[in-house]
């Protein structure tokens, strides 16, 4: 049984290849889950995987950054708000939704694949999910690693800007 039951959602006009998401981010997920804090403990989770335009994902940046542009990915923890309610331990633990815009990642995309660049970002929006945050060089620098880590684990290439040039964080948190 998968520790995340992920659904995957295609916004967007672009055809993208079938990947296996499910697969990936329960893995990742499955390495994490030990240094969660305790009450981010859940036999099971769920997240969403939304693939949109670059008009889509600029409304919400500008609806919940307002920052009146598109960007590459949005990250909307929801895990906060779940455990101000209280959850119940039988039923899966919502993560929340990470949002990649296409495009926009299909112009980072230089010098290496989309799917490297998408599954970059997935990456980097699940860790957002789970309270990771880049506020400073040292948190950016644990996140990129977790993210070097993670693709290497699933086999993907880590993209070559992503080993070069630290300081460019994606902008992804609303």
């Amino acid at each position: 049984m998968a520790l995340l039951d992920l659904t995957v959602q295609m916004a967007c006009s672009d055809r993208l290849p079938d990947l296996p998401w499910q697969d990936w981010l329960d893995r990742w997920l499955t390495d994490i889950q030990p240094q969660l804090p305790e009450d981010w403990q859940a036999p099971t989770y769920e997240a969403c995987l939304r693939f949109v335009d670059d008009a889509e994902i600029q409304q919400l940046n500008r609806d919940y950054r307002q920052l009146d542009k598109p960007t590459d990915v949005l990250a909307f923890a929801a895990l906060e708000d779940e455990l101000a309610l209280g959850f119940d331990p039988e039923e899966p633990l919502y993560l929340g939704d990470v949002i990649i815009s296409v495009p926009t990642a299909q112009r980072q995309a230089q010098g290496h694949a989309l799917e490297t660049e998408l599954v970059w970002l997935s990456a980097h929006g699940l860790l957002h999910l789970l309270g990771w945050d880049h506020p400073d060089e040292e948190h950016l620098d644990a996140m990129l690693t977790q993210q070097e880590r993670w693709l290497q684990l699933v086999a993907v290439p880590v993209p070559p800007r992503w080993l070069d040039e630290v300081s460019q964080p994606p902008s992804s948190e609303p």
